[in-house]
Order: structure tokens, then sequence, then C-alpha cells
């Protein structure tokens, strides 16, 4: 009666769905660690990146105007 085959509450199709779930929960995080891991390499970061570094003073007006131009090519 309650010997806990396979067409119990916690058997069968329930089990299949855990599993299913576990599975995705599991690809989800690994596609987030990898995309938290990928370096960002837009264009428009870059640029973005270049603009701070110029405000902050790291870099002269020189050196923004060649590192400007070798994105634009």
């Amino acid at each position: 009666m309650f010997g806990g085959g396979s067409h119990g509450f916690l058997g069968g199709g329930f089990m299949w769905l855990l599993w299913i779930i576990l599975l995705i929960v599991i690809i989800y995080i690994i596609k987030d660690l990898m995309r938290s891991t990928r370096p960002s390499t837009s264009e428009d970061d870059v640029l973005k990146i270049l603009k701070r570094r110029y405000a902050r003073g790291e870099i002269d007006d020189a050196e923004f105007g060649r590192r400007k131009n070798e994105l634009d090519k």
C-alpha cells in the first residue's frame, strides 16, 4: 500500500519534472557564468572607456585623438 513504488506522488512523472527543472537551472547558471566572464568588446564600450580615461587626465589630447582614429578605422 505505502511501498513507495513508481506510482506514488514522488515517483514517475514528478521525478522526471524535477530532473528537467534541475537541468534547466544548471544550464542557466553555466550560461550566466560564461556571460559574466566574457570580456566586453563592443566598440561603444571601448569608446566609453577611452573617453573616461581622457576625462580623468590619464591620456592627453594627442593620445586620445590617435586612439579614437584607430577605433574609427
